[in-house]
This record gives structure tokens, C-alpha cells and sequence, in this order.
């Protein structure tokens, strides 16, 4: 007998189970699945609970049972996503802040690229200056901060002077993404805003970004 669940297909190929029972976790994880693909895929304001609920072959009610409105669902997706690039962005101690920094770069330029649309919602469009949002970019700029200090062993007066060049210096990177992101024409490369960020990393360090130094020390 063929099983009563029905195959449904994503945007991106992504087959989900319409009618089958998930456990919370799994539930919630789907949602966010289908909420990221959609974000991503269209304008915040061509999204709707209608289609993640008839993507995810669940109703309307059960989505909003784990997320009460659209911009709830936005904000778990964004957090979700600031975490994978945390993750992504693990620093190596032993190795100068600017070497540090260039790995790291990478990370955060694919986090911005695949996440093209949902950084721009965040940054510049109808979510700009939302609170939770303004939340979860604070706690990613302030995490990576840290993580960068301590990767640089810095301590006492060096690591307060880094911390404050680093956190004029992480908004900075920010904005100049969301700008190239912003950019149709995509005047500049990919390079050319790695080398941009690394130069203001080197100004407003100076001899700290290229000092190697231990943890510890």
C-alpha cells in the first residue's frame, strides 16, 4: 500500500514529507528550512506564512504555533544564520590578528554572499533597526570580537585598545558588505572589499595586527 504521506519539492529541491509527524525539533528546523529559502528568494514583503506553511505540507497554524508572526520567523532564521558563521569563523591562536582576520574574512564574505537578500532585509530593509534583529548582529559583532582577542592573546592595555579598533572595525566590515551587496553593478570585487577591510584592520591596529603573540602571554 503506498504510504498517505506525499512528496513536496522546495524551491531548491528540497523534498519535505507533507502530512508526516516530526518531533518539536525537527518541526521547528523544517520551518526555518523552508523560512530561509524563501527569504532568500524573494523580497521580505512577497513572503508569506501561507507559502511556508503549503511548502512545508503543514497548515498555517502549526507555523505560527513555533513562530507567532512573519517577522518572528525572520529573526530565527537570521539567528540561526549568525550562528553557522560563528561556527565558520573559528580563529587559530598563534597567529598575527591580521592573519587571523584574513581567514575570517572569508568566512564572513560567504555568510554575506549566500545570504545576499537576508543581510540586506537586516541592514537596509524592512527589518533595519528592528531590535531583535539589532540584537543578533550585536551579539555576532560582540562574539567575534572576543574571539579575536583572545585567538591574539592580547591583554591590558593592548587588548583595550584592540577592542575598541576592532569594534568600530567589525560595524565597519558590515556596512561595506551590505554596500557591495547593495551595489547592482557590483563595481567592486570580491578582492577588492577584502583588501579594503584588511587595509582599515591595519590602520587602526597598527603593530598589534601584525605582532604573533600566545595566549597567555
Amino acid at each position: 500500500m503506498a504510504s498517505a504521506s506525499v512528496g513536496r519539492t522546495s524551491s531548491v529541491g528540497h523534498a519535505w514529507s507533507v502530512g508526516r509527524r516530526l518531533a518539536p525539533a525537527a518541526r521547528r528546523d523544517q520551518i526555518l528550512d523552508v523560512g530561509a529559502e524563501q527569504f532568500a528568494a524573494r523580497p521580505y514583503e512577497q513572503v508569506h506564512i501561507a507559502d511556508v506553511a503549503a511548502i512545508a505540507g503543514i497548515s498555517r497554524a502549526l507555523v505560527y504555533r513555533y513562530f507567532p508572526t512573519k517577522r518572528d520567523l525572520f529573526a530565527a532564521v537570521y539567528r540561526r544564520a549568525s550562528e553557522r558563521l560563528l561556527a565558520a569563523s573559528e580563529l587559530v591562536p598563534g597567529l598575527t590578528l591580521a592573519e587571523q582576520v584574513l581567514a575570517g574574512l572569508d568566512a564572513h564574505f560567504d555568510f554575506f554572499v549566500e545570504n545576499a537578500r537576508t543581510v540586506l532585509v537586516a541592514n537596509r530593509g524592512a527589518l533595519a533597526g528592528d531590535p531583535a534583529i539589532e540584537s543578533i548582529i550585536s551579539e555576532e559583532l560582540a562574539e567575534l570580537r572576543r574571539r579575536m582577542l583572545d585567538a591574539g592573546g592580547l591583554r591590558g592595555r593592548k587588548r583595550v585598545r584592540a577592542s575598541i579598533a576592532l569594534s568600530g572595525w567589525l560595524a565597519f566590515v558590515r556596512a561595506v558588505c551590505v554596500e557591495w551587496l547593495a551595489d547592482p553593478d557590483q563595481t567592486l570585487t570580491r578582492e577588492d572589499v577584502r583588501e579594503m577591510c584588511l587595509s582599515a584592520l591595519l590602520s587602526a591596529l597598527g603593530g598589534e595586527a601584525t605582532q604573533t603573540t600566545t595566549p597567555g602571554e
